[in-house]
């Protein structure tokens, strides 16, 4: 075989692994990403639990750079301090690890079971978890079956003559070695491919355990450069946890391999096998960097604020990004499929606000901030204000002569507007009192209280970004998975409130003092769900899937 197809093998193999590490972080997300979230919110005040989840969220996301990202969002929302959100990527380092470990196993027989049960109950369910349930198992399979691939498509490289010499080149010049697997990682975006990888070509021999542990760390330098650059233009506050991740990760790294290249300790200390030592080298070398962590993180908290005030430039007096144009282009209003363009383009920037101020408002239920509640309420105003102008700019459409599809597209914005606006003021008028009321109150949830509503919010959150998904894409099967989803909400509203009346029941005191704000937080997310619900109901209508009541015939 020639080299060319070798390495065509190779890419591919290589290819599928970063496909199916992906496929599995976005079922995860999908499916639990917002309950994720909210354990995290929760939890990340004690510094163990901080490391313990972000292990946990690591190996779901199988990814420590999205854990990374999430921590420093949060972080920047003034939802955790610094310092617990360093701790929970240090807990997410030592998770994507982990998995790697794991992986290293035999684990030939589940590429079968994991194919075959997930595209079994992704065909056979059109509910939301079970669906990516069905696309977590799927991306488990391919993930080892790349791994298979990469080891089949690896095997001639034993025969090559070229490839002693470049091993023999990167074996003494290790610095060139360490850079260059810190750029193949950080084009992979994925520590856990780039240690895979390594892991593959050394259990074929290609590799010895000496230069591929400095390859692995190559690996860690480069898994932490990712978020501080894809956070670059993020703000500040977001950008600290990312900068502290580089500064302990990044630089021990460095350290360690100028300790690695001068004592020379034997690899064998740590595993059998050459793969087992290098696994453990990137186990040992993440449990290295957390014990240091601990008692340096205020230091390295404060050394990434300065670093991120000294990167961040000052902004000119009038900065450009104040200015927000309108998509409402008075020019494209005697074209009036240029017309709805425009207007779609602003209904989605409408839609974007009220996500925002959805996802904000359960944030203010845990931490009701006066800024913050001042802020959401300025986004109402904006909300209708945009909405306003949206519906002028339609009406104004519709003095032009339009086809009946144009008609009912616009008849479809108007709609959505409206129930836009409606949302907006459930969100304001409604759920704001309720977090005012708890805060002047001091009123707490009971845990299990508090688990429900944040499940149910997570639920409405995902519907409605299904919903201004389907506006724009009118995808018919999105649309009748919506609908599934607003009648699994109700059976989910049910025993939400069944099991609130239970803890009455019982006597919590808790659940006394906030039953009110609970089951009226509940009836406000139903509400804006079936509100953002009815949104996608004109794409049902075309393809004749909607019925027109659900009464039986008597």
């Amino acid at each position: 075989m020639s080299g060319s197809v070798v390495l065509l093998h190779l890419a591919g193999a290589v290819a599928l692994l970063l496909y199916a590490t992906r496929m599995v972080r976005t079922g995860v997300e999908r499916a639990y990403g917002d309950v994720l979230r909210q354990r995290l919110r929760a939890t990340m005040r004690n510094p163990l639990m901080a490391v313990i989840l972000g292990t946990g969220l690591a190996i779901a996301l199988q990814s420590s750079t999205a854990v990374t990202l999430l921590v420093g969002s949060f972080a920047g929302a003034g939802i955790v301090s610094g310092m617990a959100g360093q701790l929970a990527v240090r807990g997410a380092e030592i998770g994507s690890a982990l998995v790697v470990k794991v992986l290293s196993f035999d684990l030939s027989l589940l590429v079968p079971v994991c194919l075959a049960a997930g595209t079994g109950i992704f065909l056979s369910t059109e509910r939301r978890e079970w669906r990516q349930l069905g696309r977590i198992l799927v991306g488990i399979g391919l993930l080892l079956l790349s791994l298979e691939m990469i080891g089949q498509a690896s095997e001639p490289l034993r025969d090559s003559k070229l490839l002693p010499v470049i091993i023999d080149y990167f074996s003494t010049d290790p610095v060139t070695a360490y850079l260059l697997a810190a750029l193949i990682t950080w084009l992979f975006h994925s520590s856990i491919a780039g240690v895979l990888l390594v892991v593959q070509l050394a259990g074929r021999g290609l590799i010895p355990p000496e230069l591929g542990i400095v390859l692995v760390l190559g690996v860690n330098l480069g898994s932490s450069i990712i978020a501080p650059l894809l956070t670059r233009g993020a703000a500040p506050e977001v950008r600290v946890v990312p900068i502290g991740n580089l500064l302990m990760r990044g630089l021990g790294s460095l350290v360690m391999l100028v300790l690695f290249l001068t004592f020379k300790p034997s690899p064998a200390l740590i595993g059998a096998t050459v793969p087992d030592q290098i696994i453990n080298a990137h186990i040992l070398f993440n449990v290295i960097v957390l014990l240091a962590g601990l008692p340096c993180s205020p230091l390295v908290y404060r050394a990434s604020q300065r670093i991120v005030a000294a990167l961040t430039p000052t902004k000119p007096a009038e900065s450009l990004e104040t200015i927000e144009l309108s998509a409402l282009n008075e020019a494209d209003l005697g074209t009036p499929s240029q017309a709805l363009a425009s207007a779609t383009r602003e209904v989605v920037r409408v839609c974007e606000t009220v996500e925002i101020m959805l996802k904000s408002i359960i944030e203010l239920y845990e931490s009701a901030d006066a800024d913050r509640i001042k802020a959401l309420a300025a986004l109402d105003d904006r909300v209708d204000s945009k909405t306003a102008a949206i519906k002028l700019y339609l009406a104004k459409a519709t003095i032009q002569q339009m086809t009946e599809n144009e008609a009912l597209r616009c008849q479809e914005l108007l709609g959505a507007c409206v129930k836009l606006e409606q949302v907006g003021d459930i969100i304001v008028r409604n759920m704001l009192v309720h977090v005012q009321k708890k805060a002047q109150r001091k009123l707490e949830f009971t845990p299990e209280g508090w688990r429900e509503l944040s499940a149910f919010h997570a639920t409405v959150l995902a519907n409605a970004r299904l919903a201004f998904n389907v506006l724009i894409s009118r995808d018919p099967d999105s649309a009748r998975q919506l609908v599934v989803e607003k009648d699994r909400l109700r059976d989910f509203e049910k025993a939400t409130s069944n099991s609130h009346f239970e803890r009455l029941r019982e006597g919590a005191a808790k659940s006394v003092e906030t039953s009110s704000i609970h089951l009226d937080t509940v009836r406000d997310l139903k509400q804006i769900n079936s509100l953002l619900t009815s949104m996608v109901y004109p794409v049902l209508e075309e393809q004749g899937l909607l019925r027109g009541t659900r009464l039986r015939a008597s």
